[in-house]
């Protein structure tokens, strides 16, 4: 039994409402503890002076220190210290994370004070927090068909255990599908992921269920019923043949979100050539019929007659043992940001509007122009439409701003690198700028990548653009030139805004359904972030890829790979975690005193 007289200091340094704790109960609840003999806070600490706070340790023969709250890492040092000149053992230096397990729930009171009373016993948090096991089902539910999700779902698959793929939109493919290259190889996006997305539809273990979204998850760990909505796609599966007909017919016409809305595409339409199912599909909220009961051309000229425009939606049920979400990100929405003038000046692009319009299969045929009015009013790039010399590209946007989302984005910098190659590559004499506040090319390959660029006649500037204006020969950019210490205004025919990566707006509902946690940011958070980034602190429930947080390709398929090995090995063992948040004090305070005995 663990009998080191111990000191608390409670430390909350940022806004930490998301986490929702009574404090003044927290410090009762250590003031009971027999092994406690002083509890801390900032207002209270015997002094900010390292020595005199050593003096005040051995004067009431402290032994052990527990640092509790969000962040305790950051005082750690100064505690160290003090420990050190006090006589004392840095192994009692000792860090409870609040943040780690409690994140807006319920029970976050009682994991708290688990957290504690472990500390203060020493003994480690995970032993004294290890939740029973239920038996498992061998089937496993992916939520989210991008990149992700399809490894994960293969990877599962391919252990001869049973797969049922969920995918929002029409296909599969997600992000990476609208991709012309990636970086920092420029190999073609779509020959590296179509031959998976080919394998997942072929697949004999994968269910794949397309325009689907789940709505309501029961049931335990290793036993979920899940309800799934099978939004209505009006053509039949099984017999469309893929011949376009009805979509050549089809007189009504919106924007295409696969082409980030840079074209038009029909009422009914395949979402891109290549997708998975390569079936048509009717969009209910541009369809004339499904609107007000006139049109129906499609069914009409139909040869395999597999359209029904009266189809509804419908509801299912599966049981799975385990949950794998991986329903990736959304780009951050230029147009909050007034002064880089997106949606008042055509010719602002957002980044992925900028990769639709460079890829072969986009809507020019890869041909870099200028955007457009339709006779309608939509604007949209067609090709002929003229091709602008001068770029801008400005990094960061909406990622490192207090304004929008304090992060880094992680894939800005080297996308960014990646687009000024491709317009020198298509336009080998445009000028092109790229404004930055740091370069971060972090992972392997992409130091090399970011040199790369720079040697193609790149003008890479560090500063931040200030202002995106209309000028009377295009567009004109107020920006920072640090290394040259000035203010710097040019003129181009187009920008391209590096847009960020954020949560899913959707993010929230499918949070509740799972009963799992986010983070402040709104991605979904993992049981711990050091050594266990894919679990949740429910049972059988494990996240992946960008819905985690911002990562590029390799890491998202990384991490959907590892998802899935902790799938393989819980149907291995047909033994699977009960949910650690279920956990009670109580329960925790007998597994400290088994730990101990």
């Amino acid at each position: 039994m663990d009998t080191k007289a111990t000191a608390v200091y409670f430390y909350y340094p940022d806004d930490d409402s998301i986490i929702n704790l009574d404090k003044n109960d927290l410090e009762q609840f250590s003031e009971k503890q027999s092994l406690v003999k002083a509890i801390w806070n900032s207002k209270n600490l015997p002094s900010k002076d390292i020595n005199s706070l050593a003096d005040e340790i051995k004067r009431n023969n402290i032994e052990r220190i527990v640092i509790a709250g969000l962040k305790p890492g950051f005082r750690k040092s100064f505690f160290a210290e003090a420990m050190l000149k006090a006589g004392n053992k840095l192994e009692d230096l000792v860090l409870a994370d609040f943040g780690q397990y409690c994140n807006g729930g319920t029970r976050n009171q009682e994991i708290a004070k688990s957290m504690l009373f472990c500390a203060f016993n020493n003994v480690p948090f995970e032993h004294g927090f290890q939740p029973d096991t239920n038996t498992v089902k061998p089937e496993t539910l992916v939520i989210g068909g991008g990149i992700t999700g399809i490894q994960a779902s293969l990877e599962v698959a391919d252990s001869n255990n049973k797969v049922f793929l969920i995918e929002k939109t029409g296909t599969i493919g997600g992000h990476m599908a609208m991709f012309d290259k990636t970086f920092p190889t420029l190999d073609c996006a779509a020959c590296i992921l179509t031959p998976k997305m080919v394998e997942i539809g072929q697949h004999p273990n994968i269910e794949l269920i397309t325009y689907s979204e789940v709505i309501d998850v029961k049931g335990e760990p290793g036993n979920y019923q899940v309800k799934i909505l099978k939004k209505a796609r009006r053509v039949d599966l099984s017999t469309c043949i893929g011949c376009g007909i009805c979509s050549e017919k089809c007189p009504s016409k919106t924007l295409s979100e696969f082409d980030a809305g840079t074209t038009l595409r029909k009422a009914i339409y395949i979402p891109f050539p290549q997708a998975v199912p390569n079936k048509y599909l009717i969009d209910a909220e541009s369809c004339i019929y499904v609107k007000n009961g006139k049109c129906g051309v499609c069914a009409k000229v139909c040869p395999a007659k597999c359209i029904d425009l009266d189809q509804k939606d419908e509801v299912i049920e599966i049981s799975v043992g385990n949950i794998i979400v991986a329903t990736g990100f959304q780009t951050f929405d230029a147009k909050r940001i007034e002064r880089f003038g997106y949606g008042r000046f055509p010719n602002v692009l957002t980044s992925l509007e900028f990769e639709r319009l460079v890829n072969a299969s986009g809507p020019t045929s890869g041909n870099i122009t200028y955007r457009t009015k339709d006779k309608k009013g939509n604007q949209i790039f067609e090709p002929g439409s003229g091709e602008p010399s001068k770029f801008a590209i400005i990094h960061c946007v909406g990622s490192r701003d207090r304004n929008y989302n304090n992060y880094c984005s992680r894939v800005c910098c080297m996308y960014s690198l990646k687009l000024a190659h491709l317009i020198k590559e298509k336009i080998p004499e445009a000028v092109v700028y790229e404004y930055f506040i740091d370069m971060r090319a972090f992972g392997k390959g992409y130091e090399e990548f970011y040199q790369r660029i720079k040697e193609e006649d790149v003008n890479i500037i560090r500063g931040k653009t200030a202002r995106v204006e209309k000028s009377e020969n295009g567009i004109k950019l107020r920006s920072e030139d640090i290394i040259n210490d000035r203010i710097i205004e040019q003129e181009v025919d187009m920008v391209i805004l590096s847009v960020g990566l954020e949560a899913r707006s959707d993010a929230d509902k499918l949070m509740k359904t799972l009963n799992i946690s986010k983070t402040e940011d709104g991605w979904y958070k993992e049981s711990n972030s050091t050594f266990d980034g894919e679990t949740t602190l429910s049972g059988g429930i494990t996240i992946a890829g960008a819905c985690q947080g911002p990562k590029d390709i390799p890491d998202s398929v990384a991490q959907g790979a590892s998802a899935a090995s902790k799938v393989i090995q819980s149907i291995m063992k047909n033994k699977i975690n009960q949910n650690i948040k279920d956990i009670s004090l109580s329960k925790v305070e007998k597994r400290v005193e088994d730990f101990q005995k």
